[in-house]
């Protein structure tokens, strides 16, 4: 299963995102699942490194399926508009193809 964790802080701005895990739909090489959810989370980071000035800090491990983005500041409206659009996607895919393979968890710290 995929787990994205997104935590905003206590008056509701981003702070990071993290991506682990398979979604296990199908074999490596041929999961939709993983694909859709791979290409909207590196999509969104590509976007908001290359539309944005958002200073963030981006780490990957891509055996073990491990995407993570952190903002160093507070973002801006248009950073907000791509992580909300990345939310809506996933949001999309798990309720799609269910939470036994995406599951998009909320934290608030």
């Amino acid at each position: 299963m995929t787990t994205i964790t997104i935590t905003k802080s206590k008056n509701g701005n981003y702070k990071q995102v993290v991506c682990k895990g398979h979604a296990g739909y199908a074999d490596s090489g041929s999961d939709i699942v993983c694909a859709a959810v791979s290409m909207l989370v590196i999509n969104t980071v590509n976007s908001l490194e290359a539309l944005t000035d958002t200073a963030m800090q981006v780490e990957a491990e891509e055996t073990s399926g491990m995407i993570s983005f952190r903002f160093t500041e507070e973002l801006k409206e248009d950073g907000r508009l791509l992580v909300d659009s990345l939310i809506l996607g996933l949001a999309n895919v798990a309720g799609q193809y269910g939470k036994r393979y995406v599951k998009l968890k909320f934290k608030e710290v």
